[in-house]
């Protein structure tokens, strides 16, 4: 595992499972919730991709980094995708429990943002940055209400993942002669085109850390009748995001709304409204064979949704606001350091005010550069 200056590693045992993180040498234990953050990662990823934002952070923080269950350092036990990312979750809150951290600043990307969502509607949270999130209501196979397309939820799951990429993640391959090589695939779905940075190597040493095991990343899938002709199974990381599994809309009747901001990347090719993740758009492209057409499998509109379910978070008396970085893609915190710092601590009133309440639909554009 490699660490950078000032940033330690070690487990935490919980009666789940042990639990990885990362702290800063220098901080406090006794730090008070309100400066207390904890960082949670994006699938095929770990702890080690906060490293930098850890560095540059003001002292008065104590800033803990999870690794998710399967993901870095953490123990690879199976994921149970029936409880959607509840076991991801619950890991993360015994093992908070254990550091007696109550009620913390969440940032979650990614996957992460989906766990940070399930772990507000289950225990108190002050604030919640969502970077680059899954949709709140899952990983494909829904219209812009959430509604599903099939009952099994084709085209969602394990079956999503290109499975050369599964075959060369398994064999820990980090060169950049296959475009499905983790490296390349970092270079073409995490970050904006032409970006680069000098921690490459760590982002895909973090990759490589997926355990690939059946209950893990990506999981199994299974048979359906359903176009593309799969669906997902029960273990599973991205089963776990199949919108029958995994839906966090419930946000919005929370009785004590934590103040939510949204960044995400106007380039990102993950999270989007037209998602080179989502079957039923590279189907439109005729990227995949046979597409049955828009009426029957139209593509998810990820961001679109989760401005919705935002707008109606605002409307029941939350606050929040969406950040969009024009120039970006799913990685705002490593292409954008200083905007996304600079965020995170207004968010937590750090500097500045707590974070706008301008209405989510009403996305604030900031500069591509620092």
């Amino acid at each position: 595992m490699t660490l950078l200056d000032g940033i330690s590693s070690r487990i935490i045992d919980t009666d789940r499972l042990g639990v990885n993180i990362l702290e800063r040498t220098g901080d406090n234990p006794g730090t008070a919730p309100d400066r207390t953050v904890v960082l949670l990662h994006g699938g095929l990823s770990s702890a080690l991709v906060w490293q930098e934002l850890m560095q540059d952070l003001p002292a008065e923080f104590r800033v803990v980094a999870v690794d998710l269950r399967g993901f870095g350092g953490t123990e690879h036990m199976p994921v149970d995708a029936s409880r959607g990312v509840r076991d991801l979750s619950d890991d993360v809150a015994v093992a908070l429990a254990e550091l007696g951290i109550d009620a913390p600043h969440l940032v979650g990307w990614d996957l992460g943002g989906a766990v940070a969502l399930q772990f507000a509607l289950d225990h108190p949270v002050r604030t919640i940055l969502l970077e680059s999130p899954i949709s709140l209501y899952g990983l494909g196979g829904t219209r812009l209400d959430g509604t599903r397309l099939t009952d099994d939820d084709a085209g969602c799951g394990a079956g999503m993942a290109n499975a050369e990429f599964v075959r060369r993640l398994n064999a820990r391959e980090s060169d950049e002669e296959s475009p499905t090589s983790p490296r390349s695939i970092f270079r073409s779905s995490f970050v904006a085109e032409g970006f680069t940075t000098e921690h490459e190597d760590l982002w895909v040493e973090a990759m490589l850390s997926t355990s690939t095991a059946t209950g893990n990343y990506p999981g199994e899938a299974v048979p359906s009748p359903h176009w593309p002709g799969y669906a997902p199974g029960r273990f599973g990381v991205l089963n776990a995001l199949a919108p029958s599994n995994f839906d966090v809309s419930a946000i919005v009747e929370l009785p004590v709304k934590p103040t939510i901001l949204w960044v995400r990347g106007v380039l990102d090719p993950i999270v989007s409204d037209a998602s080179f993740s989502d079957p039923n758009h590279l189907g439109a492209l005729g990227i995949l064979p046979d597409w049955p057409g828009a009426d029957i499998a139209p593509a998810q509109p990820m961001v679109s949704q989760t401005r919705e379910v935002l707008r109606r978070y605002t409307d029941a008396g939350g606050v929040a606001t969406e950040l969009a970085l024009p120039g970006v893609g799913h990685t705002p915190h490593l292409e954008r350091p200083a905007v996304f710092r600079r965020a995170l601590l207004e968010l937590t009133g750090y500097i500045g005010s707590p974070a706008s309440p301008a209405p989510p639909t009403e996305a604030i554009i900031l500069s591509s550069s620092d």
